[in-house]
């Protein structure tokens, strides 16, 4: 298959499936974070009008992103590579967001009690269909965030976030807070604890970026969205029980979170045992710019994780010593054992209409990477500039540059034939993995939206022997 015969290809797919779209909405974390005092978000257009002021708050969404890419230099591959031949992929997310304050229902208002100490019960149904190109294997900062990686799943509902939200308010002092599937209330103290308690995304809470945090409506790729090196707990569709503590003051915040790791490398099961297996993050967040009156906002980020890991180290050594056939870190692991690592993030408006961003992260990479992707070190630098200035309010443009890369034991591992949950070409001449991505989010009308996109990843998997890669994307989004 040609590239030019892909590509048609992903246009008519996107069509078909664009079409057969339920209404959607925005992804939570980029829109409704934790109420941040710096600034008054701004809700997204919606299909159907929501109401300010109901005890009650029902909404969803729907995205679909077609992605495929040409024929690629390629001398070998293995169990977990990107396919070299053409290939073209749609993936589909539907989630329905529900959402209750008990509180203002049986008081019949937002009394000042009823907002300094609020409580939301939330709930979010989720669907997942289609595939990511190559099954999502290949590259450590996968092109498409949408894509559950484990195929058996299959597209039946599942429940992605069932939780309590409580505020406990420390002054009678209210700012604004956007309306949203994860915080309803639309005034908030301005210090104040928020607590967190059920199923969710540690996403949701930590390392928050306006620029690069939503594959819905800016970047899709994992390591642009999200922290590379971050290997916060999660099941394989990123999600996971725990509790999040997250204090609110005029100009800085702190949180902390307690969340369940998977049993298994990339599993769909956790392990409930707290006591050898848990995931633990802290975050601190300062919000002050860089440019004298623009607003701006740091966040350092601190996660260890203790699980039923492996050692790349052990099962280099096993395979050299003729223990192992070939390297296999799952023979390998550690009750207890132990990952951590930083990271930092910003945003920055330079203009009111431009905004720039980035990340930096470090993991110590001894252990094997267990919930999100094989990153343990990545720099990150992105902006966004809106649609304003030629009449286009709702529309933006972003460019970002991600670079990925890996430890001495890791590398070794995949050079003599490992294979993690996402990479494994069966040999390895390391390079960083390098990616640029850039879009133009088109809103069409009311809630709907249409996004082109493109990606070029040199070194696929830090594999210097593959690739150039380029990755054309587009995608069709709803909030209803």
């Amino acid at each position: 298959m040609d590239f030019r015969s892909s590509l048609l290809g992903v246009v008519f797919l996107f069509g078909l499936s664009a079409a057969a779209q339920v209404p959607a909405g925005p992804q939570p974390s980029a829109t409704t974070p934790a109420a941040d005092a710096s600034a008054t978000q701004t809700a997204a257009p919606t299909m159907f009008p929501h109401s300010e002021t109901r005890p009650w708050y029902i909404a969803g969404q729907a995205n679909s992103i077609l992605q495929g890419h040409g024929a690629f230099h390629s001398p070998y591959e293995g169990l977990n590579s990107l396919v070299s031949r053409g290939e073209y992929k749609v993936s589909l997310v539907g989630t329905l967001f529900l959402g209750l304050q008990p509180w203002q229902l049986l008081e019949g208002g937002e009394s000042t009690k009823a907002l300094r100490y609020n409580t939301d019960l939330i709930l979010h149904v989720e669907a997942t269909g289609g595939r990511g190109i190559s099954q999502a294997l290949g590259l450590a900062g996968f092109t498409n965030l949408d894509v559950v990686r484990n195929p058996n799943l299959g597209s039946k509902p599942y429940i992605a976030r069932v939780m309590v939200h409580q505020t406990i308010g420390f002054t009678d002092e209210m700012t604004d807070n956007t309306r949203g599937p994860l915080a309803l209330a639309t005034k908030v103290p301005v210090r104040r604890l928020e607590v967190r308690v059920g199923k969710m995304s540690t996403p949701d809470v930590f390392d928050i970026n306006s620029v690069l945090s939503d594959s819905h409506l800016q970047f899709t790729n994992w390591s642009i969205d999200n922290n590379g090196a971050w290997d916060y707990a999660a099941d394989t569709r990123g999600y996971s029980y725990g509790a999040t503590l997250d204090y609110q003051d005029r100009n800085w915040a702190v949180r902390y979170a307690l969340m369940l790791m998977p049993t298994v490398a990339n599993g769909i099961d956790l392990d409930w045992a707290v006591k050898r297996s848990r995931g633990q993050n802290m975050e601190f967040e300062l919000r002050r710019g860089f440019l004298p009156g623009k607003k701006g906002t740091h966040r350092v980020l601190a996660f260890v994780n203790n699980a039923n890991m492996g050692s790349y180290r052990e099962a280099i050594t096993a395979f050299r010593n003729g223990a192992d056939a070939t390297p296999d870190i799952s023979l390998h692991r550690h009750p207890d054992s132990v990952k951590y690592g930083f990271g930092y993030n910003m945003e920055q408006a330079v203009t009111d209409h431009l905004t720039v961003a980035g990340r930096v992260g470090w993991n110590d990479g001894k252990t094997e990477s267990f919930a999100y992707t094989e990153i343990e070190q990545s720099a990150l630098a992105g902006a966004s500039y809106d649609g304003k200035q030629w009449g286009r309010a709702d529309d933006k443009l972003g460019l970002a540059f991600s670079s990925n890369a890996i430890k001495r034991y890791h590398q070794q591992y995949l050079a003599s034939g490992g294979a993690g949950f996402i990479l494994g070409d069966g040999n390895l001449r390391y390079g960083r993995e390098n990616i640029v991505e850039g879009y133009y989010n088109l809103h069409v009308w009311r809630g709907s939206y249409f996004a082109t996109g493109v990606s070029h990843i040199n070194n696929p998997g830090y594999n210097r022997d593959r690739g150039p890669v380029w990755v054309p994307s587009l995608r069709a989004h709803m909030d209803f």
